[in-house]
C-alpha cells in the first residue's frame, strides 16, 4: 500500500453474551495484533457480557490469557452504536455522540451464541455492512450441533448417531431419552446444542450418570445433544479457506488432537491453558487415502453448509479407518494455540497473510443475498 492510499479501517468485534466471551476476546487479541498498522487502521468494539457494544483498547496484549490462566473481559465504558452504511458512533457518559466515522470492513471474532451464530452477521447484512466469515444461515446451522448434523445427514455425510434432548423433554420423557440414548450404547458425550470451547461437555460412562450430564450442559443451552462416543478414535482437524475469486475451496495442512491421559475428552483447559500436555501432530501422520478423504469431506462439509471465507472442520477417525464428521467451526478460534492458524502456518500461510486474506475475502463480496 502507498503512502497515499488510505489505510482499510476494520472493525474488529469481539466479546458478547456467549460462555466463549473471554475465548473471543483471546482471538481478537490475536487478530489485532496481526492486521499491519500500515495497511489497516483497527476501531476495536467489545460487547459486553451484558449486551452493550463500547470502544475498546486497541492494544491486542491487554486481551491475552494472563499466566495463571487468567481470561480477559470487554472493560470499555464509552458505548458504540453502528449505523447504516457502516458508521460508527461512539458516546462517552453524558456527551454528545461523537462519529468515528465508517468502517470498510467488520472483523466478527466471536464465538457462541449472539455473535457467531448468525445474529451479528443478520445486524451487518441489515446495516449494509461487509464482514469477514459466513453468512447468517450457515452461521446459524453451524452453530446448532443438532441442525448442523441434520443438515450432514441430508448431504449423505457421515456422522455419529446421535440424540436430540429438546428443551423440556427431560422432564417430560426420561425414560424415552434414556432409552434412546441407550441404544447409542455408552460411553457417550453429552453437549450443549449451541455452546463451544468444550462448556458444558461430559463423556458418560454409565445411564446412571446421564441424568447430571444433561444438568451441566443445559447450564449453557437448554437444548442438548447425546452423541455415541468415537472410542478409540482418532481426532483430526482441517482447516478450510474460501477460494479466491469464486475458486475452489482450499485445505490446509491436516492435524491430529493427542489429549492427555487426565483429560476425558479434548475439553477447555487441554485446549486453551499451555502448561496442559495437550499433543499435536501437524501434520498429522495419516496414509494418503484417509487423508484424501478427510480433505474431500471437509470441502463437502464447506459446501452444504454454504459457508464463506473460513472453516475450522473436525472428524474422527475410527479404529476401523473410516473417516467420520465431527463438526464445523464457522469462527474458529484465534488464539496463540488455536488450531486452524497453526494448520494454515503449517501450510505455508503465516498469520498475518491469514488474517490479511479473511480481510480481502471479505471486502471482495457484496452484503445482500449472493
Amino acid at each position: 500500500m502507498s503512502p497515499s492510499q488510505p489505510r482499510i479501517r476494520v472493525a474488529v468485534v469481539f466479546g458478547g453474551r456467549s460462555s466463549e466471551h473471554a475465548i473471543s476476546c483471546v482471538s481478537a487479541g490475536s487478530v489485532i495484533s496481526a492486521l499491519d498498522p500500515a495497511k489497516y487502521e483497527v476501531v476495536p468494539v467489545g460487547i459486553t457480557t451484558e449486551g452493550r457494544w463500547v470502544l475498546e483498547s486497541n492494544e491486542g496484549g491487554r486481551l491475552a490469557l494472563g499466566p495463571a490462566g487468567e481470561l480477559p473481559t470487554v472493560t470499555g465504558d464509552r458505548e458504540v452504536t453502528l449505523s447504516p452504511g457502516a458508521g460508527l458512533v461512539v458516546q462517552d457518559a453524558g456527551d454528545v455522540p461523537t462519529s468515528l466515522g465508517e468502517v470498510d470492513v467488520v472483523f466478527p471474532v466471536m464465538h457462541g451464541p449472539w455473535g457467531q451464530d448468525g445474529t451479528l452477521q443478520g445486524l451487518l447484512e441489515l446495516a449494509g455492512v461487509r464482514y469477514v466469515g459466513a453468512g447468517v444461515l450457515s452461521s446459524a446451522v453451524g452453530t446448532d450441533k443438532a441442525y448442523m448434523k441434520l443438515l450432514f445427514e441430508a448431504h449423505g455425510l457421515p456422522v455419529q448417531p446421535w440424540v436430540l434432548v429438546r428443551p423440556g423433554a427431560w422432564e417430560r420423557d426420561q425414560d424415552a431419552i434414556t432409552a434412546a440414548v441407550d441404544k447409542l450404547g455408552y460411553p457417550v458425550f453429552v453437549k450443549p446444542a449451541r455452546a463451544g470451547s468444550s462448556f458444558g461437555i461430559s463423556r458418560v460412562e454409565t445411564a446412571g450418570d446421564l441424568a447430571d450430564a444433561i444438568a451441566e450442559a443445559r447450564r449453557f443451552d437448554p437444548k442438548v445433544i447425546v452423541e455415541a462416543g468415537a472410542v478409540g478414535a482418532r481426532e483430526v482437524e482441517i482447516g478450510v479457506l474460501q477460494g479466491r475469486g469464486g475458486g475452489d475451496p482450499e485445505t490446509s495442512a491436516i492435524a491430529e488432537i493427542r489429549v492427555d491421559a487426565e483429560h476425558a475428552f479434548y475439553d477447555f483447559e487441554a485446549k486453551y491453558l499451555p502448561e496442559q500436555n495437550t499433543g499435536i501432530e501437524l501434520p498429522a501422520e495419516l496414509d494418503e487415502a484417509t487423508a484424501a478423504e478427510v480433505r474431500g469431506l471437509a470441502v463437502q462439509a464447506f459446501r452444504a453448509l454454504d459457508v464463506e471465507g473460513l472453516a475450522r472442520v473436525d472428524f474422527f477417525v475410527l479404529p476401523d479407518g473410516s473417516v467420520v464428521l465431527n463438526e464445523v467451526e464457522t469462527m474458529p478460534g484465534f488464539t496463540a494455540t488455536s488450531m486452524f492458524p497453526q494448520m494454515w502456518a503449517a501450510s505455508g500461510l503465516a498469520y498475518p497473510d491469514l488474517v490479511d486474506r479473511l480481510v480481502q475475502l471479505a471486502l471482495d463480496r457484496d452484503t445482500g443475498l449472493r
